[in-house]
């Protein structure tokens, strides 16, 4: 069985709507470079097709739409028990993937149903048409892996409002479906149970106007007929705005974390951001902060190009692999960071994190 599933489904007025689903439900859905190869080209054709009018990315199983990328191969490449060029090869058609996502020419909808983490985020942040439903979990908790929030993470986070993209980026604290909406993620919260029912009015609809505001009208309805699953759910960002708004507003990750970490509190989702930055890499930490900052006023073509340099330099040391080993591979729970505190990060060697590793032949310099 192929990871990828591709379905036309014909229209009432006889165009067609692409469907791409992912379909690694035992992995929940992470993504890998073989189903990168799959989409790409099918996405292309699909752009070309005039009979095409939307696409629909959906994927497997109710657990995730996606919860990830290919880390077990990037760990062997980082490593050395695997090809070296892999990560290099990985990151570019990915984000060669996600670009060609944020700039397609025709409504792409995303069903973000499930977990949604990593290489999901980068797929779901470039659609058009982004929904979640009740079950939705969506994060980028990279702190805790020695990363940083790349596929797109360097774009969008910088996009939400008041220091939470930074906040978020920094704690990989989850995202659920009102907070979503309210973080400018997602932008239609709709019952999970109406997955067929979208796909059935799709194709009732006619198609001969604008695609993308057909498209809108049907997700409208949608949400609107699926108000009362969200009317309990907790919005915790939102409720936390005010708080998040104050601890960024710092001149340095070292006094945002210190500012965090002096808050005496039993608030549960405090607590989790508080454990997530005393625990996870100071590297990190300081890598995240920085990115953003370099990113904050760059093109999405500058920013896929800026996240490429910075990841590839990331598996070229041992934090990542490190912090992969710990949390996904070994499973022991304790990384032993190239650095105790945010203090004594070497400046010199966040540096070197950022220099181009490519001279002047930038794998995605035709974006």
């Amino acid at each position: 069985m192929s990871a990828v599933l591709f379905t036309e489904h014909p229209t009432a007025d006889g165009h067609l709507i692409g469907e791409i689903r992912l379909n690694a439900e035992r992995s929940l859905n992470a993504l890998t470079l073989e189903m990168i190869d799959l989409i790409q080209p099918q996405l292309e054709r699909w752009q070309a097709d005039a009979r095409v009018v939307a696409i629909l990315l959906d994927s497997s199983g109710d657990k995730a739409f996606c919860a990830g990328g290919d880390i077990v191969n990037l760990y062997r490449a980082m490593t050395g028990e695997g090809d070296a060029d892999f990560p290099e090869q990985f990151f570019t058609r990915e984000y060669r993937l996600d670009y060609a996502i944020h700039t397609s020419a025709k409504p792409i909808i995303c069903w973000g149903s499930g977990i949604v983490m990593g290489g999901g985020m980068g797929l779901m942040n470039g659609c058009s048409h982004r929904v979640v439903t009740q079950t939705s979990h969506l994060a980028m908790p990279e702190v805790s892996i020695g990363l940083y929030p790349d596929v797109g993470g360097s774009w969008f986070l910088n996009r939400m409002p008041g220091g939470t993209g930074l906040f978020l980026g920094l704690t990989g604290n989850p995202i659920n479906a009102r907070d979503a909406i309210f973080l400018g993620l997602a932008d239609r919260a709709i019952d999970a149970g109406q997955r067929e029912g979208l796909l059935s009015r799709l194709q009732s609809e006619r198609w001969d106007t604008d695609a993308g505001g057909t498209v809108s009208q049907v997700l409208r309805e949608l949400e609107s007929e699926s108000r009362a699953c969200f009317d309990s759910q907790p919005a915790p960002i939102r409720e936390h705005f005010d708080l998040i708004r104050t601890l960024t507003d710092h001149d340095s990750v070292e006094a945002i974390v210190a500012a965090l970490l002096a808050l005496e509190t039993d608030d549960k989702w405090v607590c989790r951001a508080q454990k997530a930055v005393r625990n996870g890499s100071p590297l990190s930490l300081k890598m995240i902060a920085e990115q953003l900052q370099r990113c904050r006023h760059l093109s999405l073509r500058e920013v896929f190009q800026q996240e490429l340099m910075l990841s590839i330099q990331c598996c070229r040391h041992a934090e990542f692999a490190e912090g992969v080993r710990a949390l996904l591979i070994d499973k022991d729970g304790t990384p032993q960071w190239l650095y105790d505190s945010l203090e004594r990060v070497d400046p010199a060697f966040m540096d070197g994190l950022f220099a181009n590793p490519f001279g002047q032949q930038h794998p995605l310099a035709d974006l």
